[in-house]
């Protein structure tokens, strides 16, 4: 599993000297998350409903809750939850990715991998985005419902927590904390801590973030989530050497950008779901 601690679970580590496995680690750090789903409601559209336009704070305090299904008391759910956050790319042997769920599934397993190894990432942001599609759906019978409307934020929530992790490049490969080495320990392992704590602990702001953010129409949604993920895998190798350079420890203009520039990625690319989902809700047909 991927993921990052919040400021406060550093706090603890650093006052009782222990270091987490990577397991307990989360994707972004939880603020980190917040930011980029606040800075994404920012550049909303008029076309959205006004109240989903206003419910920037609540949107990223919802961004979180992926990882609040990783908790270690509800092992079911944190089993099939980990592998939501992920895909490791060069596990699929220069396959394309299915974009079914169970056809990707059977893939690895052909390939003698494990599923929940590999990950399944682009899986759920495809699902996530369906899921937010048939609440805005149930929304138009009854738009002033506020029952309705906080359940398309619930939903909005989540799928901008998997939108976000799509824009990290430590979250599409195998080399996730470390450069994986024969018979070695990994080299630069702690690269994921340092990364995913840069957006809250370097003081990326949701004013950075949200600047001057333009958003695409997004025809195909699969296609777009697999061409965000690839675009993302492809700066694993500027991550690992901004990262030997000391940059993620010690942020010079190089590597901030650099973080600042996923951020915006991610923020962008989530709210291009959000109005995707909205506009693919006007074409549902009713669910029973």
């Amino acid at each position: 599993m991927r993921a990052l601690p919040v400021l406060g679970f550093l706090c603890v580590i650093l006052h009782f000297g222990f270091i987490p496995t990577l397991n307990s680690l989360r994707a972004w750090w939880v603020v980190g998350h917040g930011r980029i789903a606040e800075a994404a409601v920012r550049v909303l559209p008029e076309e959205m409903p006004e109240f989903f336009r206003k419910a920037g704070p609540a949107l990223g305090q919802m961004a979180g809750d992926p990882d609040r299904w990783k908790n270690p008391g509800t092992k079911h759910l944190r089993a099939s939850e980990g592998p939501e956050h992920f895909l490791d790319l060069e596990d699929l042997g220069g396959n394309e990715i299915p974009e079914d769920r169970y056809q990707t599934i059977q893939l690895m397993i052909r390939l003698g991998k494990s599923p929940d190894k590999v990950g399944l990432l682009p899986h759920a942001l495809l699902e996530g985005f369906e899921k937010l599609a048939c609440c805005f759906q149930d929304l138009r019978e009854k738009p002033d419902d506020p029952v309705r409307q906080w359940r398309c934020l619930v939903y909005a929530g989540s799928l901008a927590h998997y939108a976000g992790d799509c824009a990290m490049p430590l979250h599409t490969t195998k080399d996730y904390d470390g450069r994986v080495r024969e018979g070695k320990p990994p080299l630069q392992k702690g690269i994921h801590a340092r990364l995913d704590a840069f957006p809250e602990k370097h003081g990326i702001t949701i004013d950075e973030i949200s600047q001057g953010l333009k958003l695409e129409p997004v025809e195909n949604p699969w296609g777009r989530m697999v061409a965000e993920f690839r675009s993302s895998h492809r700066l694993v190798d500027e991550a690992y050497r901004l990262d030997a350079a000391g940059g993620f420890q010690d942020p010079g203009p190089e590597s901030r950008a650099f973080v600042l520039q996923r951020c915006r990625a991610a923020s962008r690319f989530t709210a291009e779901l959000w109005v995707a989902a909205w506009e693919k809700s006007k074409s549902l047909p009713k669910p029973y």
